[in-house]
Formats: structure tokens, sequence, C-alpha cells
């Protein structure tokens, strides 16, 4: 059995403490700044929490959140910065959305039929990405950044009257899908709301990211060609298929991201749909160190904000702007890129000290200076 290594798990879980201290303390120096209480609105927003309606909105609102967070995470491991992820969800939710009001299945094709037209829309769209990258060398970056561009021009048209769309009132949708195509949820009274079932698509995918990444070959030579990929060529690893499959699955990922809201609850696709989730999910990534249990943390956290947020408008005798969640939200994502960098540097400095004093006793005990120990 490996050995338990403590400074390797205080490394892992300084970044992001350090990143949530320091936001926390930022935002109340914004809220001293704006002549309000440094404290009491984070009081109100755990009370807030404390109702069950509001936990239920968390635990469903976090769930998006995550799929779309290991969506991320995958390209993360292989040093791609998929930036369009929310591009590529909202395109798998809107294809989802007409197959579903078009096709009429029993309900236990249905569904997997839907899921799997939101997988391999996904992964069209990020494998155009993949496939300009392995071939013409274009910065996945600008590529899916552009194309989320385009999948919102070409949502607007395939959801015009003429194409797909069904218009009510003045929001333009695809149409109610069919009832097989509903997934169920977990109902916990008019008063509470119901949890989405597909919340458990989302544990299930956690599992399967760490079980490829951590306990297969493929997942060996996945984050191998992240960390490099000339390393990663000279092992017999194909860099640039590497590369596209890791985009392919991670546009897929992206793909499943907005189900649990399709079919769990809205059940159709319109201009109401939540924008802007793979922006969300690039920070989620970040705080969570792309495992899949940080991210898991970092998912309820920022849903814990989302929904805990509106009580500040309503607050008595002194009402905040829940824009302060938004302020914290901005300020952990930058905290997190300096207070990791931080955590490397001083993880490279402690482990280089370690190496030195291993050196020195190594030497002592043969009587040889470090320098002829290190040589041979």
């Amino acid at each position: 059995m490996k050995k338990f290594d403590k400074e390797r798990v205080l490394l892992a879980v300084a970044g992001p403490v350090i990143a949530l201290v320091t936001a926390i303390a930022l935002t109340s120096v914004v809220l001293l700044a704006s002549g309000k209480s440094a404290f009491e609105p984070y009081s109100l927003m755990l009370q807030q929490a404390t109702y069950s309606d509001t936990q239920v909105l968390i635990v469903n609102q976090a769930s998006l959140y995550y799929i779309a967070a290991l969506g991320v995470a995958i390209g993360f491991r292989m040093n791609l910065f998929n930036i369009g992820v929310d591009g590529q969800y909202r395109l798998g939710a809107m294809m989802t959305a007409v197959v579903g009001a078009h096709l009429a299945l029993p309900s236990f094709l249905q569904i997997p039929v839907l899921m799997i037209v939101a997988m391999c829309t996904g992964a069209f769209w990020a494998g155009i990405a993949g496939v300009l990258k392995v071939t013409r060398g274009v910065s996945e970056v600008v590529a899916t950044i552009m194309l989320n561009a385009i999948a919102t021009s070409l949502i607007g048209y395939l959801t015009a009257e003429n194409i797909w769309g069904v218009q009510v009132g003045n929001n333009n949708t695809t149409g109610i899908m069919k009832k097989s195509g509903w997934f169920p949820g977990i109902d916990l009274g008019s008063d509470v709301g119901t949890i989405y079932g597909m919340v458990f698509l989302a544990v299930l995918l956690g599992v399967l990211y760490w079980l490829v990444l951590n306990r297969t070959r493929f997942g060996f030579d996945l984050r191998a060609t992240g960390a490099s990929e000339e390393a990663a060529a000279a092992s017999g690893v194909d860099a640039k298929r590497m590369v596209l499959t890791a985009m392919l699955i991670s546009g897929a990922i992206a793909g499943l991201s907005g189900l649990p809201l399709l079919l769990g609850d809205a059940h159709t696709y319109s201009l109401s749909f939540p924008a802007g989730l793979g922006f969300t999910a690039i920070g989620i990534a970040l705080l969570g160190r792309n495992n899949p249990g940080g991210i898991a943390l970092a998912a309820l956290l920022w849903a814990f904000l989302d929904k805990a947020s509106p009580a500040l408008d309503y607050a008595t005798p002194v009402a905040y702007e829940k824009e302060i969640a938004t302020i914290m939200q901005g300020l952990i994502v930058f905290a997190v890129v300096i207070s990791y960098e931080a955590v490397r540097v001083w993880g490279l400095r402690r482990q280089q000290k370690r190496v030195g004093e291993e050196l020195a006793a190594a030497a002592a005990a043969n009587n040889n200076s470090p320098k002829e120990v290190a040589a041979r």
C-alpha cells in the first residue's frame, strides 16, 4: 500500500482554501467600502440554505455545473483549454429537445437515444476545434471561442418558426418533448420541489472520470500527453490522436450537461434556457483542481452562491445586492490562479529542500560531499 503523504494532501488542499479565504476577505472589503456589514450577507445566505426548497435548487443546479466542469477538466488534464463548453452544452440541449419533440419511442429507448444525441452533438462541435488543432495547429482557445458565437447564431436559426421553432408568446421554443423522454426525479412535495433524476448521472460520470483517468492505460496516456507531448510520443503515444480524442470526450460530456434541466424540468429548449454555464464550469474545474471530488464541492459552492443570494435582496432592515455573490465568484477564480501558483512554487521549494537534505544525509553517511552523491 502507498504511504500516506501528508505534504501532498496539504498542497492539494492549500490552493482552494487560500482562494476561498482570499475571496471572502476581498468581498468583505467591498462590502465595507459600500458602507454595509462585512459579515451579515454570509449569515443571510447560510440561513437561506437551511430551507429544504433552497437545498433542492442547489443540488439541481450543482448537477449541471458538475457535468460541465467534468467536460472542462478532461481538456485541462490534456493541457487543452476547451473554452467552447458553453456552445457545446447549448447546442447539445437544443438538438436533444428537437429530437425529443419529434421522436416518440418507449421510455427505455427514448431517454438513451436523447443522451446519445446530446453526446454526439457536443462531441461534433468540440471535434471541429480538435481537427483544426491537429491538422492546422489552430489554437483550441481561439477555435472554441469562435464556435461559441457560431453556436449562438446556429441555435437562433434552427429555432426559427420555419425550421424547428415553436412560438410561445414572445419566446422561441423547440416545442414540448414527448413524455417518454422526461426523466423522473425524486419528488419531495410541492413545498420543497423535485430533485432531478439525472443528478445520479452526474455522480456516475464523476466515478467514470476518476476510473478512466487513474485506472486505465488510456487515462495514463492522456495525462502523459498533457504533461509532455514529446515524452508521450517517445513512449509510443500518438499525441495528435490523443488531442482529438480528448476534445471529442470533453465535448460529449459538455453536451450532457444541459440534460438534468432539459429532461427533468424544462422539457423544451427556449431563449430562457440558461447561458454561460460553460464559462462557470471553467472556474469550478479550476477550484476543484480537476479532481472529481474537488469539482463536486466547487459545484455545490457555486450553486449555493447562486441560489442563496436572492435572500440578500429581501433582507431587512438593510437589503444587500445579490450581485455580491457574483463578485465573490469572480474573486474566487481570480484568487485560484494566484493561490495555485503560490502553492506550486512553495511545493517545489519544499521538494528541492527535501532532496537536498536527503543528499546531505547520504553524503554524511558515506563521507562524501552532496555533489558527489548527486553525481552518482
